[in-house]
């Protein structure tokens, strides 16, 4: 007999195939990379014989972020869109293990170089994933070739004082989460799901673009509850792993360190920054140090790449071309 679950999973195969036709570039690759808690999933779009960009997502979102955008770039550059930890199909981190998101995905970012034994790489990042890639270029900037970000100049620049007073519940918030047991996690049927994710996302997605991202960010209910339905897959700790961020000083301190390629695609309205002086003050520090910056205003939401990729993929392919000259 076929599920919902079934029925979804089968929705989410021929869609991400049909994406496909017409461009030249086959569908998706499930792949998994082993970590010290387990491994990190991912889809390899395009040929495995080939170095792929490394595309990362954005915070609580999942690899599917890129599944519109990837068909439509050039189907002879493969792309390796993974599901962060804690995310999508890759592994929870274990329980006493905090996410400290922009620090653990810069060493995820080199585990995995290390992993396929890459010497240098480009990378492709919406938000989270945007910032993850500009950390990874200052870190290791004799070691990126190039980097595409999407509605983030780098880490969001945070307010201490704002911080140091969130720091306590925060950390009861993160200990409520890490024990709250598999019985009491909220379990929806699939309208549900989707309208709670598409409430949650304010406007930034629209309807088809939440059903792409719920292909993995959702999973079906455990058969041991005796409850139908789903519940998300993500870690419910991420909800909390915002601590030890960056002051804007730190982050244009590391925007100076970037040597390489870049283009930065922001959004408009795209995502709302507290701190007004943060995105030009990145981007013009980026500008003075880094090999080329391309900058780009594009109408769209901050989750344009879902949305619209259309508006987006020919910046990113005559970038990617021009990086061959």
């Amino acid at each position: 007999m076929e599920t919902e679950a079934d029925s979804c999973n089968g929705q989410a195969s021929s869609s991400v195939a049909a994406a496909a036709n017409g461009t030249g570039r086959p569908s998706a690759e499930e792949v998994e990379i082993p970590v010290p808690w387990g491994t990190v999933a991912g889809k390899w779009w395009g040929s495995r014989l080939k170095q792929p960009i490394l595309a990362l997502h954005g915070w609580q979102d999942n690899a599917g972020t890129f599944d519109r955008l990837c068909p439509i770039l050039p189907a002879d550059i493969p792309i390796l869109s993974i599901d962060l930890p804690g995310h999508g199909k890759s592994s929870h981190y274990p329980k006493g293990m905090h996410y400290y998101i922009f620090w653990d995905g810069i060493a995820l970012i080199r585990r995995i170089v290390k992993y396929y034994g890459w010497e240098k790489v480009t990378l492709l990042g919406h938000s989270l994933g945007g910032a993850l890639s500009f950390m990874y270029a200052a870190a290791f900037p004799d070691e990126v070739e190039s980097f595409i970000s999407i509605d983030i100049a780098g880490p969001p620049a945070r307010d201490h004082r704002k911080q140091a007073a969130n720091l306590g519940d925060s950390i009861d918030r993160f200990l409520r989460y890490e024990t709250l047991s598999e019985s009491k996690m909220p379990c929806y049927n699939y309208d549900n799901a989707i309208d709670v994710v598409l409430a949650a996302y304010d406007g930034s997605v629209d309807l088809q673009s939440v059903e792409v991202l719920m292909r993995r960010g959702m999973a079906p209910a455990p058969a041991h509850l005796g409850r139908e339905g789903f519940h998300f897959s993500r870690d419910l700790r991420l909800k909390v792993s915002l601590m030890g961020m960056l002051s804007l000083e730190q982050v244009v301190a590391h925007a100076e360190r970037i040597k390489c390629r870049v283009l930065n695609i922001r959004a408009v309205p795209g995502m709302h920054f507290d701190n007004l002086e943060y995105y030009p003050s990145v981007v013009e520090a980026m500008r003075k140090s880094a090999s080329e910056l391309v900058y780009l205003e594009i109408p769209g939401t901050h989750h344009i790449q879902l949305v619209n990729p259309e508006r987006i993929s020919q910046p990113i392919t005559d970038f990617l071309l021009a990086g061959r000259k």
